[in-house]
């Protein structure tokens, strides 16, 4: 017999852990707003949004990027957003000619300017390549956001602002990672279309 089996339970259970989180990130809606302004800021600037991350973070930052890219949810131009691990020359050249811990702070090195923002998306807040990344940028001049879960990490002091999703379970990090990212992007495209 299964001991683990696919059931109703088993659902309403990760249901109700995803709800759990959602309720204990309510406390973090202040952060979620100064995030979002920070983001407009660089934007009316004429800034660069940077996003960074691996593994589902990667396919985090890669969907925010798209999002500012095309459109959200109006019609308006084109915002500039990259997600670092699109070019997939320019990663493997550095990955193979250097190593993949700098995969993202060399290509911050060739693009990054002063008044630029980096989300730096890390579940536990420890990945090497993305804490070179916010060295990369802060020596830069960059604004630096992190998006990372509750466990004690180096990232938080990296950055200007971290959102620390409260949270040790990486499937209910990463759900409220785009839950804030979906927020951050209504609220950016509405505010820049006044």
């Amino acid at each position: 017999m299964n001991s683990n089996p696919i059931n109703l339970p088993a659902v309403q259970s990760i249901l109700d852990e995803h709800r759990a989180t959602i309720d204990a990130t309510m406390a973090m809606a202040p952060d979620i707003l100064r995030f979002s302004e920070m983001v407009a800021d660089c934007l009316r600037a004429g800034g660069t949004i940077f996003l960074c991350g691996n593994g589902g973070s990667a396919a985090d930052a890669q969907h925010i990027a798209g999002e500012f890219v095309s459109r959200f949810l109006l019609e308006r131009q084109a915002l500039p957003a990259i997600a670092l691990h699109t070019n997939t020359t320019v990663m493997t050249a550095i990955g193979n000619d250097y190593s993949f811990d700098v995969v993202y702070s060399r290509q911050i090195e060739a693009h990054g300017r002063p008044g630029d923002l980096l989300i730096a998306i890390s579940t536990s807040g420890g990945s090497p390549n993305i804490l070179k990344a916010c060295e990369a940028a802060k020596e830069r001049g960059m604004t630096v956001v992190g998006w990372t879960g509750s466990r004690v990490s180096p990232l938080p002091a990296m950055c200007d602002l971290c959102l620390a999703v409260p949270s040790t379970h990486t499937p209910r990090i990463q759900e409220m990672h785009i839950l804030i990212g979906h927020i951050m992007c209504e609220l950016v495209e509405k505010a820049l279309a006044q």
